[in-house]
């Protein structure tokens, strides 16, 4: 009887340590380790993220360096904003008291840039138009210019101006500005010089980083109205 009742117990006790070890290889099984977790939860975070607004650009002529966080200011970065204005969608509106330009969009909205502006005395303003559109352009300074600075001969038109490159004073875009059939010699252009935007400091074009310059070129069309305010 005595031996009855010690098997029993042994038998008991045997069938709660199976049970206890199948629930803890079943809660095994349904939990993901730990570290496959957090793994699995960095991909996804890095999946969700959007990509570098000022990164570096490596499918160009020539590489872009990447803008490091804080060097451009923020009201200055690239976004789309409410605007509200009479004029029709696919205008570029250069704000200069702001320092900002306006893509046009439909429904009362507008990619805005930053940009940088003439000093006094060589600034630009009314209506035009964008003639035509350049990637990585020759740069060749008029004539004005080559008389105040001499220096610049070499690059006038005899000489074919100044090859494209990272140095090149319009960057890797540049969007051609005329009143009727006239050249105004003012131009939309990329710039690395981050420091210039906000401020005015060109002889008259106006200058947007260059990350800025070749999203704004996708967008226009040549021909599209420009004003300048």
């Amino acid at each position: 009887m005595l031996d009855h009742r010690i098997r029993s117990r042994q038998t008991r006790r045997l069938f709660l340590l199976s049970s206890s070890s199948a629930c803890l290889l079943t809660l095994a099984g349904c939990a993901r380790p730990q570290n496959q977790r957090n793994t699995h939860a960095l991909k996804l975070a890095r999946q969700a993220r959007p990509p570098a607004l000022y990164g570096q650009l490596h499918n160009e002529a020539f590489p872009i360096a990447a803008i490091p966080r804080g060097r451009l200011e923020r009201k200055y970065q690239r976004r789309r904003v409410h605007y509200q204005t009479d004029e029709k969608p696919g205008t570029v509106i250069v704000d200069t008291g702001k320092f900002h330009l306006y893509h046009v969009e439909r429904d009362g909205w507008a990619m805005r840039y930053g940009v940088g502006l003439g000093r006094a005395g060589f600034a630009w303003s009314g209506r035009a138009k964008i003639a035509w559109k350049r990637k990585w352009p020759t740069w060749t300074p008029p004539q004005e210019m080559i008389a105040r600075q001499p220096e610049l001969a070499r690059f006038g038109v005899v000489h074919g101006g100044m090859a494209p490159g990272l140095d090149n004073p319009l960057g890797a875009r540049a969007l051609y500005i005329f009143q009727g059939n006239k050249d105004t010699l003012y131009r939309l252009h990329g710039t690395p010089e981050v420091s210039s935007i906000g401020r005015a400091v060109s002889s008259g074009c106006v200058r947007l980083v260059n990350h800025d310059v070749i999203d704004l070129y996708k967008r226009v069309r040549s021909g599209s109205p420009i004003v300048v305010i």
